[in-house]
Protein backbone atom coordinates (compact mmCIF):
# COMPACT_ATOMS: atom_id res chain seq x y z
CA UNK A 1 0.00 0.00 0.00
CA UNK A 2 1.11 3.52 -0.71
CA UNK A 3 0.91 5.28 2.63
CA UNK A 4 0.31 8.68 1.05
CA UNK A 5 -3.09 7.99 -0.45
CA UNK A 6 -4.10 4.50 0.65
CA UNK A 7 -4.03 3.03 -2.84
CA UNK A 8 -2.25 -0.03 -4.12
CA UNK A 9 1.38 0.86 -4.88
CA UNK A 10 1.01 -0.26 -8.50
CA UNK A 11 -1.29 2.70 -9.10
CA UNK A 12 -4.87 2.99 -10.24
CA UNK A 13 -6.29 2.85 -13.75
CA UNK A 14 -4.80 6.23 -14.71
CA UNK A 15 -1.57 5.86 -12.69
CA UNK A 16 0.98 3.04 -12.76
CA UNK A 17 4.16 2.56 -10.71
CA UNK A 18 7.20 0.62 -11.88
CA UNK A 19 10.13 -0.02 -9.58
CA UNK A 20 13.62 -0.66 -10.97
CA UNK A 21 17.21 0.17 -10.10
CA UNK A 22 20.12 1.86 -11.72
CA UNK A 23 23.25 0.12 -12.95
CA UNK A 24 26.91 1.03 -13.28
CA UNK A 25 26.53 1.18 -17.09
CA UNK A 26 23.68 3.73 -17.11
CA UNK A 27 24.90 6.53 -19.39
CA UNK A 28 21.58 7.99 -20.61
CA UNK A 29 23.00 9.53 -23.77
CA UNK A 30 20.43 8.37 -26.35
CA UNK A 31 18.85 11.32 -28.13
CA UNK A 32 15.40 9.97 -28.96
CA UNK A 33 14.36 7.43 -26.29
CA UNK A 34 14.74 6.28 -22.72
CA UNK A 35 14.00 2.79 -21.51
CA UNK A 36 13.43 0.69 -18.40
CA UNK A 37 14.06 -3.06 -18.71
CA UNK A 38 13.27 -6.12 -16.64
CA UNK A 39 16.70 -7.52 -17.53
CA UNK A 40 19.14 -7.63 -14.63
CA UNK A 41 22.13 -6.58 -16.76
CA UNK A 42 23.15 -3.69 -18.95
CA UNK A 43 26.07 -3.27 -21.33
CA UNK A 44 27.73 0.07 -22.04
CA UNK A 45 26.01 0.02 -25.46
CA UNK A 46 22.58 0.39 -23.80
CA UNK A 47 22.71 4.17 -23.87
CA UNK A 48 18.93 4.64 -23.61
CA UNK A 49 18.40 2.36 -20.59
CA UNK A 50 17.96 4.17 -17.28
CA UNK A 51 16.82 1.26 -15.11
CA UNK A 52 17.14 -2.51 -14.87
CA UNK A 53 15.26 -5.21 -12.95
CA UNK A 54 11.94 -3.44 -13.53
CA UNK A 55 9.18 -5.14 -11.58
CA UNK A 56 6.63 -4.46 -14.33
CA UNK A 57 6.73 -4.42 -18.12
CA UNK A 58 4.16 -3.05 -20.59
CA UNK A 59 2.12 -6.27 -20.58
CA UNK A 60 1.72 -5.95 -16.76
CA UNK A 61 0.03 -2.55 -16.84
CA UNK A 62 -3.64 -2.24 -15.97
CA UNK A 63 -6.09 -2.53 -18.91
CA UNK A 64 -7.78 0.79 -18.02
CA UNK A 65 -4.41 2.57 -18.16
CA UNK A 66 -3.55 0.94 -21.50
CA UNK A 67 -6.90 1.92 -22.96
CA UNK A 68 -6.52 5.53 -21.81
CA UNK A 69 -3.06 5.68 -23.43
CA UNK A 70 -4.51 4.61 -26.78
CA UNK A 71 -6.23 7.97 -27.15
CA UNK A 72 -4.25 10.20 -29.53
CA UNK A 73 -5.24 13.19 -27.37
CA UNK A 74 -4.03 11.59 -24.13
CA UNK A 75 -1.23 13.28 -22.23
CA UNK A 76 1.14 10.80 -20.60
CA UNK A 77 3.54 11.90 -17.87
CA UNK A 78 6.44 9.77 -16.64
CA UNK A 79 8.17 10.81 -13.44
CA UNK A 80 11.57 9.27 -12.77
CA UNK A 81 12.74 9.45 -9.15
CA UNK A 82 16.10 8.20 -7.84
CA UNK A 83 18.78 9.36 -5.45
CA UNK A 84 16.71 12.26 -4.17
CA UNK A 85 16.27 13.63 -7.72
CA UNK A 86 13.10 13.66 -9.77
CA UNK A 87 12.23 14.55 -13.35
CA UNK A 88 8.97 14.40 -15.26
CA UNK A 89 8.84 13.77 -19.00
CA UNK A 90 5.60 14.42 -20.84
CA UNK A 91 4.38 12.97 -24.12
CA UNK A 92 1.21 11.64 -25.63
CA UNK A 93 -0.72 8.51 -26.34
CA UNK A 94 -1.24 6.80 -29.68
CA UNK A 95 -4.02 4.54 -31.02
CA UNK A 96 -1.47 1.87 -32.01
CA UNK A 97 0.02 1.40 -28.53
CA UNK A 98 -0.32 -2.29 -27.60
CA UNK A 99 1.65 -2.52 -24.34
CA UNK A 100 2.34 -6.14 -25.30
CA UNK A 101 6.08 -6.04 -24.52
CA UNK A 102 7.19 -8.51 -21.90
CA UNK A 103 10.73 -7.27 -21.28
CA UNK A 104 11.13 -3.49 -21.54
CA UNK A 105 9.26 -0.19 -21.68
CA UNK A 106 10.38 2.52 -24.12
CA UNK A 107 9.46 6.21 -24.07
CA UNK A 108 10.01 7.88 -27.44
CA UNK A 109 10.39 11.43 -28.75
CA UNK A 110 9.22 10.15 -32.15
CA UNK A 111 5.85 8.71 -33.20
CA UNK A 112 7.29 5.22 -33.74
CA UNK A 113 5.25 2.50 -32.01
CA UNK A 114 6.11 -1.13 -31.27
CA UNK A 115 5.07 -3.54 -28.50
CA UNK A 116 7.51 -1.91 -26.05
CA UNK A 117 6.39 1.68 -26.63
CA UNK A 118 4.70 3.34 -23.64
CA UNK A 119 4.66 6.95 -24.88
CA UNK A 120 5.32 8.91 -28.07
CA UNK A 121 6.23 12.55 -28.68
CA UNK A 122 8.11 12.74 -25.37
CA UNK A 123 9.54 16.16 -24.55
CA UNK A 124 12.83 14.56 -23.41
CA UNK A 125 15.01 11.55 -24.14
CA UNK A 126 17.77 9.90 -22.10
CA UNK A 127 20.29 12.57 -23.15
CA UNK A 128 17.99 15.28 -21.77
CA UNK A 129 17.65 13.80 -18.29
CA UNK A 130 19.02 15.62 -15.26
CA UNK A 131 22.66 14.56 -14.98
CA UNK A 132 22.46 14.27 -11.18
CA UNK A 133 19.58 11.83 -11.62
CA UNK A 134 21.65 9.90 -14.18
CA UNK A 135 24.66 9.87 -11.81
CA UNK A 136 22.49 8.40 -9.04
CA UNK A 137 21.28 5.71 -11.42
CA UNK A 138 24.87 4.94 -12.48
CA UNK A 139 25.59 4.37 -8.79
CA UNK A 140 22.76 1.81 -8.63
CA UNK A 141 20.07 3.91 -6.94
CA UNK A 142 16.55 2.57 -6.63
CA UNK A 143 14.33 4.00 -9.39
CA UNK A 144 10.63 4.70 -9.21
CA UNK A 145 8.86 5.29 -12.52
CA UNK A 146 5.40 6.80 -12.04
CA UNK A 147 3.26 6.83 -15.18
CA UNK A 148 0.04 8.80 -15.40
CA UNK A 149 -2.40 9.53 -18.20
CA UNK A 150 -4.99 12.26 -18.67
Amino acid sequence: MDDTDGTDDTGGGDRQIVRARGHEHVRATHESTFEVTSDDWLTPAGDCIVGVEADRVPSDLEPAFVEACRDADATIAVTLAAGGREQTVTGRGHPDLTFAGDRSMVFRTSDYVDDRTAMVAADAAAADLDRDLVAALAEGAELTVALSVE
